[in-house]
């Protein structure tokens, strides 16, 4: 971030005011309004801060207009395309790619942590079998605290490095059970001996009566889907870790926090609306019914999986989804399953009808997701908690920075208050 000795003025009743202005290493200008209040006595309007820069940050950047977003400088695309999720929790971690020797380090650090104590069991069996898995997840993670008392202090570096491994290590394990517990079948363990993506398919779908082999095209777009929602710069969700971070609270507490605010369905339910959508649809001969519909801007049926709020181009991370996807199909087969021939067919509408592609309406990253986790056998339930899952490396990088920031402040947004000025209390004998 440079100043370079740039600024905005403003200038109310009369007055004249001189704000920084700051030029960070990508994206637009930033005025600096810490002051405003002090020297003005006013305050700044940005309803969901999408014009505010509420931190600065070296971990994540997006291009909407563009469609780029890139992990430390690096592209998405090649990230997913070469790499693998663990590495790239290494790289938003601690801000660099990781040698052979450290990676080897971590992933061994990851594994061995990958249990979780045997007395939070008793969690999962507190909840009713229907609870929804991301409602499992939103207390056991917070319950967390009350088992690793060695990684609470966030005034402890050690203390937080622990916490984030663990955190990386467990949720896996964490949203594997929450899915065992849905269903009615008995916890499984991990394995050491399988990888990140591997091991969370044996936890979901391996059962003790036979031995269950994990596919490596499945492992693969696993964990693809888990690198490709590892972080999205400053969200709803990221946003809730940094601000509870900001009070001093516990690194489970603000993780779950995270996950309870990506349960929106205008966050993380993306793609489960997309499936949801498919289901609506139900069958292909229905398509250009519902196309219809969707160029009708009086019509309330929306797309879903189909353009993107941030990316006014095409989403990065759904070119190397599609590729999963496509293998994923390949292998699964769609021939049984009237969800995917829907979503195969409307994807090769939309990516050749010139209305789609003049309105910039492609198919996104939750798009494929969505398709490639119903393939799988996941149930759209799941679909969200695999996403919190992905996006704890995202949530812990975030917030490790904010704790390092020596600028970092408890939050305290402002408002616009429009309510009754002060007036008298009245007896109730006299209220009209």
């Amino acid at each position: 971030m440079t100043n370079d000795a740039k600024t905005a003025t403003l200038t109310l009743d009369g007055a004249t005011y001189e704000l920084p202005v700051y030029s960070p290493s990508a994206g637009p200008d930033v005025i600096d309004i810490r002051k405003l209040y002090g020297q003005a006595g006013v305050f700044t309007y940005d309803p969901g801060f999408t014009s505010t820069a509420a931190c600065d940050s070296t971990i994540t950047f997006i291009d909407g207009e563009e469609g780029v977003l890139l992990h430390r400088g690096y592209p998405i695309d090649q990230l997913a395309g070469k790499s693998h999720y663990l590495e790239v929790c290494y790289l938003l971690l601690y801000g660099h790619l990781p040698t052979a020797s450290e990676l080897e380090k971590f992933e061994a650090t990851v594994t061995r942590h990958t249990m979780i104590h045997e007395q939070m069991m008793n969690f999962f069996r507190g909840f009713r079998r229907d609870a929804h898995p991301m409602a499992v997840m939103v207390g056991v993670v917070g319950a967390m605290s009350a088992f690793y008392h060695d990684s609470t202090d966030i005034s402890d570096p050690r203390q937080r490095e622990i916490a984030s491994h663990r955190l990386i290590a467990k949720m896996p394990t964490i949203a594997a059970m929450a899915y065992k517990y849905s269903v009615g079948q008995p916890f499984v363990y991990p394995r050491n001996d399988l990888d990140y993506a591997g091991n969370f398919l044996h936890m979901c779908f391996s059962v003790p009566a036979e031995e269950y082999h994990v596919d490596p095209i499945l492992s693969r777009a696993m964990d693809r889907i888990f690198t490709l929602h590892a972080d999205h710069e400053q969200n709803a969700s990221t946003s809730t870790v940094r601000l509870a971070s900001s009070s001093g609270a516990n690194p489970f507490a603000c993780i779950a926090a995270g996950i309870a605010c990506l349960w929106g369905p205008a966050h993380g339910g993306a793609n489960q609306a997309c499936l949801e959508m498919l289901k609506e649809i139900g069958t292909v001969d229905k398509i250009p019914e519902y196309i219809k519909k969707a160029k009708d801007k009086n019509d309330p049926f929306r797309l879903m999986g189909f353009g993107h709020r941030v990316y006014k181009n095409m989403d990065p991370r759904a070119t190397v989804m599609k590729q999963s996807a496509d293998e994923v199909l390949e292998l699964m087969g769609v021939e049984d399953n009237p969800l995917l021939q829907v979503a195969k067919e409307l994807e090769a509408i939309a990516l050749s009808d010139p209305y789609f592609k003049e309105k910039k309406l492609f198919p996104n990253v939750d798009f494929y997701s969505g398709i490639i986790l119903e393939a799988m056998g996941f149930p759209t339930s799941m679909f969200t908690p695999i996403f919190a899952l992905s996006r704890t490396v995202g949530w812990i990088s975030q917030w490790k920075e904010q704790l390092a920031d020596p600028q970092m402040k408890i939050g305290r947004p402002r408002q616009l208050y429009l309510g009754e000025k002060m007036r008298d209390y009245t007896d109730i004998e006299t209220r009209g």
